[in-house]
């Protein structure tokens, strides 16, 4: 778990880090840092968690961001995004849950003259107090004690108020979760209002941003998609174990425009954790539906979008199961994640496949767009 956890946040930090490559040696040098304070609620997204819900949770975060001024092929159909890295603590306020550090690697993007800023970031967590069968049992939010999360902050930002220095304010979604790596993995989301002062490292004010001329009109033919994907998850039968499986998918998309392409596909699932699934529905309720012969795999097909950013894409995918043998979490399913190109036809993914709110896996993938 600590390995797979410690990838996806190195991925993260890869697929940003790439963004670097090839800026001017002026722009490299625009950065600035901001301290957040946080305070806030946890979601009710599950009845559940009721008794983990006892308090406000509060904590702060710290970011160290990269600026970009159009020297380079992409950032400015983005209105010139920073990127970087955030540190955050969080005490959630409640003696099972106890208290979280995190690590992101995060974008911002700017609306409204550049007044209004949305941060999305992605990483790795550690929790103080994770789910035990024996001291810590009432936690079935966090079945590990390192954990995928994610960020959101929308923030009105107003940079070099007094000399270099500015405030920021807005609110944050703050999401931890295993990814069903490990059970049990209800998950918490705190919903929380932000406030904090922001520092430019490098005088920005000679520095114009570029407007290169390019081709608007960006098209490509239809192109066929070919990926493998696999990883380990275990079911919500807590202590049933964790198990490999193994997706193949194929599907055609089509770019119309330089920032997004349509998805059309089918895939097949081979869920070993599902074979276990069913082994034990059928023993432990012996007259319920579960009869204990039905099939592990499931055939399903997706449509999605595809959200190019330079070397590096963001997909979401709405499925549906077409050869469905056993009920588990709905027929339908969810998958966003991140796509990592290397060249023009090989690719690297990493996804998060969901029933609604309900995760099932995280997957590592490579695949061929020919």
């Amino acid at each position: 778990m600590k390995k797979l956890v410690f990838l996806i946040f190195l991925y993260s930090c890869f697929c940003i880090a790439q963004e670097n490559t090839g800026q001017k040696q002026q722009s490299s040098k625009a950065a600035t840092i901001d301290v957040n304070y946080f305070s806030g609620n946890i979601a009710r997204h599950n009845d559940d968690i009721l008794h983990l819900i006892t308090g406000d949770p509060e904590g702060v975060i710290v970011s160290y961001n990269r600026k970009t001024f159009g020297n380079d092929d992409w950032s400015q159909f983005y209105n010139y995004p920073d990127y970087g890295v955030s540190l955050s603590y969080q005490d959630l306020k409640n003696e099972f849950l106890g208290k979280n550090v995190a690590l992101y690697a995060h974008y911002n993007f700017y609306f409204f003259k550049r007044n209004l800023m949305l941060r999305i970031g992605q990483g790795l967590a550690y929790t103080s107090n994770p789910y035990d069968k024996v001291d810590n049992f009432r936690n079935i939010a966090f079945g590990s004690r390192l954990m995928s999360s994610t960020y959101l902050m929308l923030n009105y930002k107003k940079e070099n108020l007094f000399k270099r220095f500015g405030v920021q304010a807005g609110l944050s979604l703050i999401h931890y979760s295993n990814a069903n790596v490990k059970a049990p993995n209800t998950s918490i989301n705190t919903l929380a209002f932000n406030v904090g002062v922001n520092y430019n490292l490098d005088d920005t004010s000679l520095i114009e941003y570029q407007k290169n001329e390019v081709t608007q009109n960006f098209k490509e033919p239809i192109k066929f998609n070919i990926v493998l994907r696999g990883g380990v998850n275990e079911s919500d039968a807590i202590g049933s174990g964790q198990y490999g499986f193994t997706v193949l998918s194929a599907y055609a998309d089509k770019r119309f425009s330089r920032k997004s392409a349509v998805q059309l596909g089918a895939e097949v699932f081979f869920s070993n954790f599902l074979k276990e699934w069913i082994r034990f529905r059928s023993i432990a309720f012996p007259n319920g539906e579960v009869k204990g012969d039905e099939d592990y795999k499931r055939v399903g097909v997706f449509v999605g979008h595809e959200l190019f950013i330079n070397k590096l894409s963001v997909i979401t995918q709405l499925g549906y199961y077409v050869y469905y043998p056993v009920d588990f979490e709905g027929q339908t399913y969810i998958r966003v994640g991140m796509k990592r190109y290397f060249g023009k036809k090989w690719f690297a993914a990493l996804t998060l496949k969901s029933h609604a709110a309900k995760a099932e896996a995280v997957e590592f993938g490579v695949g061929i767009r020919l």
